[in-house]
């Protein structure tokens, strides 16, 4: 067929230029279903010969009309093939559409369809047109030559009347087509805000403006388009700064917020049109604003008001409009401080409520949703703001009841009245009376309904945490019964819900609950412990300390969690997985257990060092759980007081002298977690014992002893932080192990925010500095976290100090500081950020450092600063990214063949750093997507990722499922060229000698592969690239291709 490609195409270029408008139609859908097969000559050949046609002399118009669908009809069907032949045809097309006559709208329209897809099909080709084509979108946007708008912009917003009045004044005219020419800018527009999220503040000061001065538009269907264009500048602010709640002069949130009150004053007045659709477009465009733009019309909330009252109150209203305008006002409410609605809260509240009662379940379950902010906002907390909340109490206390109440009704509607009932009740519970009596047993009998007995679940957790300390008398004993009956379900939401319920019960109105209820609770929450659910085994053990807590505490119900709880407590710990939440719940319990005063200290001391005694079934205790038993005893001697401190400090130091590795190792743990908790300096020699174990032949004896020395220190780090020094100088063969120690020192005392003496910040540093040039990466990673940890603590003193050292001769140093720099970069503010702030370019740019190990390390900082402070990267990224991508290029200097004798092994020095370099990339796409060019980084950056090795591939996975996601439009057009690698990964199959371990690394691997085709199907228009349509026929004929694709998409 390939060889009659051009017969066609020749017989179907001569009936672009028939006199029959159906004949030029037919041949231009023709052409473009031809045209994904044709080859790069023949694609060549076509757009030369549509140019020359529209160029030519004395063509008609109606032929250059056809000769641009074409182009555009092109672009559509090859996507980023066409981009070669953007220089030849977006000149042309500019050249047109400024110069057409005024009657020839057809042409502009066309003109500007085809730049709409050039935007989308050829993004990176197209850059450097893009400001010429936003002048041109917005030349036209407002282009309507048949009509002069003579309203005042400025008006008084009063006129009410006069401007509903506007729509049936409207000019009209059936012959002017020029809301055509409007249609297409507006979408042009939006193809840009999609396609170029790095243009983003020039479209905010040059775009936004405009859009906003045409939400007046005359033609609806143009309206519409001219909102959904707004609304997608909206988003792709969203998306960008997505995590940032800063507001940087200049950026793009930054200049959204200066065009606020012009927004709302053109929606206000869109809110007043007859046009039911306008109404629905305008609420769309406030809801949209809110979610990007959170507290943005306090000054304006009461404009609005109207605006809601006649969408909900107006029988002309559609439930369309009434879901609109209930969702924005439910986001407006849950986005802004309560006071703000204080004064318009009568307004507001009267036609909410008449809402609830409407016939369609989803105006009535927005509405029950609305009516639960209101609750906030009319008393936020017990004090008040001087506002008079009670007049809102009854009315809608009754609204809310009549829904609940009523049986024949949607499971949502259900579901929202049982959730606004219980905030209802929990915020005005003290103002209602003998109401408490008549809606109590209702929810009661929801939480017997398999249907509405979660959403109950979850009321009753908020009712029993209201300050109020409502009366439930009528109801707890049932509920306690219900709630302890749920711990059986298999629904593991449901058993979650339950445990966190009984817990705030118990906390709030244990003194009214009987020992017996306290005893089936435990029996039925000791089966819910297990490292299968961390999870829930926290909350399990949650509610158990809350039982055991004070007076309410039994014998009995001591009794019970000795003989339940504490068995699958001490099997727990010994879990490989327990960590968490659930750690600290446990660390909580074995504290609660000796304070209940039912459980013997010495016996349960006693039951968790023999914990890490081997079983001769499972043979060793995994390393993490002995840190969990040394964290459980360190907690359990602190809670059992001084003396049992003491006494076990003397038996764990006994135990060093002791040759059994496990005991050793658990001893030198729990010394570590004791001192660091409290100060052991009144055990004599503690560190020389501790120090002694260095020299076991045990790796993990000595790590222990180092972790141990370094968290005595902490507990006191006068007596000990001297000793750790003096002995890095003087000790050269257990440096290592000692600077580990004094990690765990620095990391602590950053942690908690504590200073050193400035005798010893001098000491460490100079000792630290000495060990950046050490042969041994180990050795350099733990001087760089020491560094940094520092810097944390002193910022003014540390950055000027590893400043100087970027420039030092010795790589590794460079490296060092660089990665002294990554651990200094915490998500939470600290005082290091505006002293590093100008110096960041120093460390940063150290990626085009000649050696490997630099540019890695930077790569690794500049990710860290991506990932916890995008804000103080962002002015240097148009300077790093391009030498970020130049390190995900396979380099050949880096890969080296090692002869071993019978055969050889190549070795690629630049893995590691092109697997950092896509990583970064990565979480660039997270929180700065405004600065990233996707279109430039997709080829042949990314393309090159998808088709490298192992670790590289699957953070490209990962990317490219972001992008699919984020920028569907950068993604479309250079489809083709990403399926054949990811198709490759999926075919691979490993050698049949292969290891266990390599053919999991290989199935890993064809499941992210997996997982990025099913992202590149959710992208509109990907299903018609022929392609990923082959690609799609052969996993589905694939059965085992099948299955993971299949469970991956429905995940």
């Amino acid at each position: 067929m390939t060889t009659d490609h051009e017969i066609l195409l020749n017989a179907l270029l001569s009936q672009l230029n028939s006199n029959q408008a159906s004949v030029r139609k037919k041949t231009v859908s023709c052409i473009a279903s031809l045209s994904s097969s044709l080859s790069d000559d023949l694609l060549a050949k076509t757009t030369s010969e549509v140019v020359k046609n529209i160029g030519s002399k004395g063509t008609k118009s109606e032929l250059i009309r056809t000769n641009i669908q074409m182009i555009g009809a092109l672009s559509r069907a090859v996507g980023y093939r066409f981009g070669p032949h953007l220089g030849d045809t977006v000149p042309v097309l500019i050249k047109y559409c400024t110069t057409a006559s005024e009657n020839d709208e057809e042409l502009r329209e066309y003109s500007l369809q085809a730049l709409e897809s050039f935007l989308l099909r050829c993004p990176r080709d197209i850059s450097s047109y893009c400001d010429q084509i936003l002048i041109l979108a917005l030349e036209y946007l407002s282009y309507d030559p048949n009509f002069t708008d003579n309203m005042e912009e400025d008006t008084d917003d009063e006129n009410h009347e006069e401007e509903e009045d506007e729509s049936a004044n409207e000019y009209t005219d059936d012959e002017d087509v020029s809301w055509k020419v409007r249609r297409a800018s507006a979408k042009c527009l939006a193809a840009l805000i999609v396609s170029r999220p790095e243009m983003l503040c020039k479209l905010y000061e040059e775009a936004c403006p405009r859009l906003i001065d045409r939400f007046k538009e005359r033609e609806e269907n143009v309206k519409m388009d001219v909102f959904n264009t707004f609304i997608e500048l909206l988003r792709q602010t969203g998306n960008v700064t997505k995590g940032q709640t800063d507001l940087d002069e200049l950026s793009p949130r930054w200049l959204l917020k200066q065009e606020v009150p012009k927004i709302v004053k053109s929606i206000n007045r869109q809110l007043r049109e007859k046009s039911i659709k306008t109404k629905v477009g305008a609420f769309s465009v406030l809801k949209e604003l809110v979610v990007v733009l959170p507290d943005c019309l306090a000054d304006h909330i009461g404009t609005f008001i109207p605006g809601i009252e006649k969408a909900l109150n107006d029988k002309s209203s559609t439930s369309n409009l009434k879901i609109e305008a209930l969702i924005f006002t439910r986001l407006v409410l849950a986005s802004h401080s309560p006071s703000v609605f204080h004064p318009y809260a009568k307004d507001l509240s009267t036609p909410v409520l008449s809402a609830v009662g409407e016939r369609y379940y989803k105006v009535t379950a927005e509405a029950l949703r609305v009516c639960g902010e209101l609750v906030h906002i009319v008393r936020p907390n017990l004090e008040g703001f001087g506002f008079d909340f009670k007049p809102f109490v009854h009315p809608i206390y009754n609204a809310i009841m009549s829904r609940l109440t009523n049986q024949d009704q949607d499971q949502e509607v259900k579901e929202c009245a049982i959730t606004c009932m219980g905030l209802v009740i929990s915020t005005f519970g003290d103002n209602l009376g003998s109401e408490l009596h008549a809606c109590l047993p209702v929810l009661v009998d929801r939480m017997g309904n398999e249907i509405t007995r979660l959403t109950t679940v979850k009321a009753f957790a908020v009712i029993a945490a209201s300050p109020l300390r409502i009366d439930l008398s009528c109801v707890l004993e049932h509920v306690i019964a219900e709630l302890t009956g749920f711990l059986r379900k298999a629904n593991r939401a449901l058993r979650q819900a339950s445990l966190g319920t009984l817990n705030s019960l118990i906390v709030a109105y244990g003194d009214k609950i009987g020992p017996s209820a306290y005893e089936v609770i435990i029996v039925e929450l000791s089966a819910l412990i297990s490292d299968s659910d961390l999870h829930m085994t926290a909350l399990a053990l949650e509610l158990c300390c809350t039982l055991m807590a004070g007076k309410r505490s039994s014998q009995n119900v001591g009794s019970a969690v000795r003989n339940r709880v504490l068995p699958q407590a001490l099997t727990l710990i010994k879990s490989s997985l327990l960590q968490g939440q659930a750690l600290l719940a446990l660390q909580n319990f074995f504290a609660g257990l000796v304070y209940s005063e039912n459980t013997s200290f010495d016996a349960l001391l006693e039951s968790l060092l023999s914990s890490a005694k081997p079983s001769p079934q499972s043979g060793g205790v995994a390393k993490q759980a002995l840190y969990s038993i040394a964290q459980c005893v360190a907690v359990l001697c602190l809670a059992a007081g001084d003396h049992k401190c003491s006494s076990t400090v003397k038996m764990l130091t006994e135990i060093l002298k002791d040759d059994g590795t496990t005991n050793s190792h658990l001893a030198l743990l729990c010394l570590g977690e004791m001192g660091r908790r409290k100060d052991l300096s009144s055990h004599a020699h503690i560190e020389s014992r501790i120090i002694e174990s260095f020299q076991s032949p045990f790796e993990e004896i000595k790590s222990a002893a180092s972790y141990a020395l370094g968290n005595i220190a902490v507990g006191n780090l006068s007596k000990y932080l001297p000793f750790i020094l003096d002995q890095i100088d003087n000790q050269q063969k257990k440096q290592y192990l000692l600077l580990h120690s004094l990690k765990e020192v620095i990391v602590r005392q950053s942690v908690d925010k504590a200073e050193f003496q400035d005798s010893s910040v001098e000491k460490i540093l100079k000792l630290l500095f000495n060990h950046c040039e050490s042969e041994e990466e180990g050795v350099r990673n733990v001087v760089a976290e020491c560094l940094g940890k520092i810097a944390l603590i002193e910022p003014a003193k540390l950055i000027p100090a590893l400043k100087l050292r970027t420039t030092s001769p010795a790589a590794f140093t460079r490296a060092t500081v660089v990665i002294a720099v990554k651990y200094s970069i915490v998500e939470r503010p600290e005082k290091i950020d505006e002293i590093i702030y100008p110096e960041i370019a120093s460390f940063l740019m150290l990626i085009k450092d000649q050696d490997r190990h630099v540019r890695r390390a930077a790569v690794l900082a500049l990710s860290t600063f991506a990932h916890n402070k995008p804000n103080l990267i962002k002015g240097l990224l148009p300077e790093l990214l391009p030498l970020l991508y130049d390190q995900t290029i396979v380099k050949k200097e880096l890969i080296r063949t090692v002869d071993l004798g019978p055969f050889k092994h190549i070795v690629d020095d630049g893995l590691e750093l092109r697997k950092a370099a896509f990583e970064c990339v990565d979480t660039l796409l997270d929180s700065c997507l405004d600065q990233v060019n996707p279109s430039s980084f997709i080829v042949p950056f990314l393309k090159s990722g998808l088709d490298d090795h192992y670790d590289v591939k699957m953070p490209c996975h990962l990317i490219l499922s972001k992008l699919a996601d984020k920028c569907p439009s950068a993604i479309l057009p250079v489809l083709d060229s990403l399926v054949d690698p990811l198709q490759k990964t999926i075919n691979f199959k490993p050698k049949q000698d292969a290891v266990k371990q390599e053919v999991d690394r290989n199935e890993d691997m064809i499941r992210s592969a997996l997982r990025a085709i099913a992202s590149l199907n959710r992208i509109s228009g990907g299903d018609s690239n022929t392609k990923l349509k082959n690609l799609m026929s052969e996993i589905s004929k694939s059965p085992a291709l099948w299955d993971k694709y299949y469970s991956i998409r429905n995940e």
